[in-house]
């Protein structure tokens, strides 16, 4: 099992494990919050990391404008051999990234720990 540290920062509480962090959301995300997102998220990429949950489950209403920005850093993610895993979508949430674009763009979870377990499946080696 996982050891989870967890850091509450702002808006965004990351919880990290020895592989995998995840951001937990919340609130309503405005075009300015989802650049601060994507900023972080080009941080961690440079620091190592290569495997980030993003949770929703918390978070009301986002800007679609930042949908298309999001959707680089996820790339750039693949780029290096990582990606973003979303969780927790509302029906609404999920419509405004299907209307921005990104319906196919990102694998979409119930709830964290099945993100979380997805990159967990990714890794087990074949029998």
């Amino acid at each position: 099992m996982d050891q989870v540290q967890e850091v509450r920062r702002n808006r965004v509480m990351v919880a990290a494990s020895e592989r995998v962090e995840t951001l937990m959301l919340e609130g309503e995300l405005e075009e300015a919050d989802l650049v601060r997102l994507c900023e972080d998220l080009m941080h961690r990429l440079h620091r190592g990391t290569r495997q980030v949950v993003l949770d929703f489950a918390d978070v009301s209403h986002l800007n679609y404008r930042g949908v298309r920005p999001l959707m680089a850093r996820t790339e750039a993610f693949r780029r290096a051999g990582g990606d973003v895993k979303l969780s927790g979508l509302s029906p609404y949430l999920a419509a405004i990234f299907r209307a921005a674009g990104a319906h196919d763009t990102f694998e979409l979870y119930p709830h964290l720990n099945d993100a979380r377990a997805a990159f967990q499946l990714a890794r087990a080696p074949f029998v």
